[in-house]
């Protein structure tokens, strides 16, 4: 069952508040994202090289150079 009086203008406008508050949201949802992207880009490209490493036929523990 639908309404029986649909305006989709004076509901768009009665609620003109809430959606510019949905947008708004978005607009800040996409820019973090994009932020948290670029930031683990930057981030990401750093090797990461141990002090030590394990010899994986003895199992001990060797010094890098």
């Amino acid at each position: 069952m639908s309404a029986p009086n649909t305006d989709v203008e004076k509901q768009e406008k009665e609620h003109k508040p809430a959606l510019l508050g949905i947008k708004g949201a978005i607009i800040v949802a996409v820019l973090l994202l994009l932020g948290l992207i670029t930031w683990l880009a930057a981030k990401g490209q750093e090797p990461v090289t141990p002090e030590t490493r394990i010899d994986a036929r003895t199992g001990a523990e060797v010094e890098t150079q």
